[in-house]
């Protein structure tokens, strides 16, 4: 049994990096807890499985899109630990804050609110990215004038 448990770790494993956390709530039913911990106890020594390989993939690939609260809470939520996605975020060379929260911006919106009703609909779609409420705030205060410097 702990054979095809390795080799659905593996399967999981071929597709994206899966923090151990993750990869044992999806081997959950195929195995004892001991055979799953086994399981990925050797996926780990083996560097087949690692939660720090697993936060540095995920902030490369999402980290110019998301804020840094959400990019935060969707670590914790995969299972880094948060003393890791802390040194995973300081190690990362993202741009400003700000300058990432121009960009999300500027991909989805061609001008700046008119009334407050669009610049509540701007603000909401930048806090649901994970962007601060100081940065929304002053990204929608001039977003044309930062655009243009």
């Amino acid at each position: 049994m702990s054979n095809e448990l390795r080799q659905q770790a593996i399967r999981l494993l071929a597709r994206r990096e899966h923090t151990r956390a993750e990869l044992a709530r999806k081997l959950a039913g195929l195995g004892t807890p001991e055979e799953i911990a086994a399981v990925l106890a050797d996926m780990e020594s083996s560097q087949l499985q690692s939660d720090s390989r697993t936060a540095e993939s995920y902030l490369r690939s999402n980290a110019a899109r998301l804020g840094t609260s959400r990019l935060r809470h969707q670590l914790k939520t995969r299972g880094v630990a948060p003393e890791m996605i802390d040194e995973q975020l300081a190690q990362a060379d993202l741009p400003d804050e700000i300058e990432r929260a121009r960009a999300a911006w500027s991909r989805k919106f061609s001008a700046a609110p008119t009334n407050p009703k669009e610049w509540a609909r701007q603000a909401r779609f930048l806090q649901s990215r994970g962007f601060a409420g100081d940065v929304v705030r002053r990204l929608l205060k001039q977003p044309l004038e930062a655009e243009g410097e």
